[in-house]
């Protein structure tokens, strides 16, 4: 199956703090004070589910989170997780196949997209933002090369990761896709931006513009 982390599911967080300390963790626990009281949350591809505990801590109810991962044994971690009296609906399928029937106020993507090649990438972006509510926000976190500034060890990190990833959790990618352009091609705002670990790894909080009617569009209705 690609893109399963089942066989470094154990070890996954121990082999993020190894080489990133916890720039990752840090990057993305940076976005969330942006979360808001009764908010609708989707986590796409939450992995150990150690996210779930940074939330609790700010938001310990009030909350409804649908936590989507594919890993079998990652979902389990999750599971495991201290969410305080928030309502989490754990779903263990790939994200672009699950049918998403509610709005959500918030969506967190941390380190997901990288997964992906470029068409999937598209596919699964507009799936998830056709349920992101107008005005809502997107947590985006993941690495960046900036290009003809990227430095070599963060080239050469970079292969190597992919090497690895590909060859013991089959994911699809061999290079990343650069994400802005989907952002904007679908009216989202920066609001908040984070680069940590020498600028490679960002964090990004995405506002979805509202879409108001003009008064052209407001007569013929």
């Amino acid at each position: 199956m690609k893109n399963n982390y089942d066989r470094i599911a154990f070890g996954y967080d121990f082999l993020s703090r190894l080489i990133f300390g916890r720039a990752q963790q840090n990057a993305q626990t940076a976005l969330l004070p942006y979360i808001r009281n009764g908010d609708r949350i989707l986590i796409a591809g939450g992995g150990t589910g150690w996210i779930l505990e940074e939330i609790n801590k700010i938001h310990p109810s009030g909350l409804y989170i649908v936590y989507v991962e594919q890993s079998d044994k990652m979902l389990s971690r999750s599971k495991k997780r201290n969410c305080g009296l928030n309502k989490v609906i754990f779903i263990q399928k790939e994200v672009e196949y699950v049918h998403l029937e509610n709005d959500f106020d918030v969506i967190i993507t941390g380190f997901f997209f990288d997964n992906f090649n470029q068409s999937k990438v598209e596919f699964i972006f507009n799936h998830l933002s056709s349920r992101l509510k107008y005005g809502g926000r997107w947590f985006f976190t993941d690495f960046k090369l900036n290009p003809g500034k990227s430095h070599l060890w963060q080239r050469v990190m970079l292969k190597i990761m992919y090497f690895f990833f590909r060859v013991v959790c089959k994911i699809e990618a061999s290079h990343l896709t650069d994400m802005l352009p989907l952002f904007r091609k679908a009216d989202y705002s920066p609001v908040f931006t984070l680069s940590v670990y020498g600028n490679f790894i960002h964090s990004i909080l995405y506002e979805k513009k509202e879409i108001y009617e003009t008064p052209e569009q407001n007569l013929l209705r």
